[in-house]
């Protein structure tokens, strides 16, 4: 049997930041990572698909500057995002929110950031064991080690510690954990990726240079249905965009209230269209003129043939049952969110606080720590994502008309609401009791005194 101080199960960015944190530390950690094969990568990996975009503020989140970013990684500097509605739209050029970065983020190459990640945790002296999968965990609390991976190549591991960053599918960390829970209770109760995730889907396409703008990311909301369902166009380099969409899995038509009012559904529809689908149509609504030709495959991007889709996670987050000696980071612990596409920030975030007190026998810290670095980012994207449950397209109108009106007339608090109208006071009142009601950590669907340990 290999032994290690701290294993880690998902080679993604919370894996492998875990792995560099630990490493650094001066501890010895390895990394268990399925890999999977990409045209846009040369060695095997972690399922680095991903829109990549990160706003300002998220690196102080990530707490990695950007200029630390090789340059082949930022494929375009941001100025703003622009939120389109059925008929109404607005732009924002700032986050509101303090950052040392210049502009309002960038999009960026999300398999060549998950390598850099890697790097630095093999140069601190992280190790990797790519191609492999984890067939299963052992744990005995009295034991030495507390945990035993199996790998698939019949190869154990033992360790001490054990961090699970397996992604939004947690096909590693539902076993490990159910074991810490009474009774019949499961932690796919809280983290079903059937039920209670996201699927995406992308497109790499070169866009006619008249239509390319390179400085603005565009999501359309209240056009296809389904709760944080939204299509989107990241510009990337050399007039090339990711077309893409996130939308509920196992979604069924017949659960649509009125189908016809979203733009992307089309009268003979007989079932939720593919993603495939759905982007043909938002570019012919988009640019009448153009065909889809026009905007033609890029084949050497993305994971195969310009095309990608991946899970995302759309569940609040649980805590850990650090008394075993067990952290979960990034989107296996539901940290990432579909709200906001994704969360590499706070993948790398929950993973760097895990590998350092793992490294430092403190992860008993590790349920409190993460919630003072990432908490107030859960906690909005937490009470967005509520606020607009049920929402329908001429929801989405009226809010979009009323943040443009905020935004021109005093921001967006009281003061701009109350210039603003009745639908922007709404809004304002919303946010507020819906944020207060997740207040003090509520926003934790599984909390550590749930496990039994």
């Amino acid at each position: 049997m290999n032994r290690a101080d701290v294993a880690i199960v998902g080679g993604g960015p919370a894996g492998t930041a875990a792995a560099w944190a630990a490493a650094d530390e001066g501890a010895d950690a390895v990394v268990v990572e399925k890999g999977v094969p990409r045209a846009d990568r040369e060695r095997l990996g972690p399922d680095s698909t991903d829109a990549a975009g990160m706003l300002d503020y998220w690196l102080e989140i990530m707490d990695i500057p950007a200029e630390e970013l090789p340059d082949d990684v930022i494929l375009s500097v941001l100025d703003g995002a622009e939120f389109i509605g059925p008929s109404e739209s607005v732009t924002l050029e700032s986050t509101g929110i303090d950052s040392s970065y210049d502009h309002f983020g960038f999009a960026f190459h999300r398999a060549k950031f998950d390598d850099w990640l890697r790097d630095h945790a093999e140069n601190a002296g992280g190790r990797y064991e790519v191609g492999t999968s984890v067939k299963s965990v052992d744990t005995d609390l009295s034991g030495d080690p507390r945990h035993t991976l199996t790998l698939a190549d019949g190869e154990q591991i033992g360790a001490d510690y054990l961090i699970l960053a397996d992604g939004p599918q947690r096909t590693v960390t539902t076993g490990v954990l159910d074991q810490f829970l009474p009774g019949s209770r499961s932690v796919s109760d809280y983290l079903s990726p059937d039920q209670a995730n996201h699927i995406a889907y992308q497109e790499h396409r070169r866009v006619p240079e008249e239509l390319f703008d390179p400085a603005h990311i565009k999501f359309w909301w209240g056009v296809i249905p389904g709760h944080t369902a939204y299509p989107w166009i990241f510009p990337n380099d050399d007039n090339v965009a990711r077309v893409g969409l996130t939308m509920p899995i196992g979604m069924d038509l017949a659960d649509v209230a009125n189908p016809e009012s979203y733009a992307l559904l089309d009268p003979d529809d007989e079932g939720i269209p593919a993603g495939a689908t759905y982007l043909e149509r938002l570019l012919e609504r988009e640019y009448p003129g153009y065909d889809l030709d026009d905007f033609p495959l890029v084949e050497d991007r993305g994971k195969r043939g310009g095309t990608e889709a991946y899970p995302i996670s759309s569940t609040r987050p649980i805590d850990s049952p650090t008394s075993a000696g067990i952290a979960v980071v990034g989107g296996a612990m539901g940290t990432t969110s579909a709200f906001h596409e994704g969360g590499d920030h706070v993948a790398v975030r929950t993973g760097k606080i895990a590998g350092e007190l793992a490294a430092n026998d403190q992860l008993l810290r590790y349920n409190g720590r993460w919630k003072k670095a990432i908490g107030e980012e859960i906690l909005r994207n937490v009470t967005f994502a509520e606020v607009v449950r049920g929402w329908e397209p001429a929801d989405w109108d009226r809010i979009f008309a009323a943040t443009r009106a905020m935004k021109h007339r005093g921001g967006y608090d009281w003061g701009g609401a109350l210039k603003s109208g009745t639908t922007a006071l709404k809004l304002v009142a919303d946010y507020r009791w819906t944020k207060r009601g997740f207040g003090d950590g509520k926003y934790v669907q599984l909390r550590q005194d749930e496990y039994e340990v």
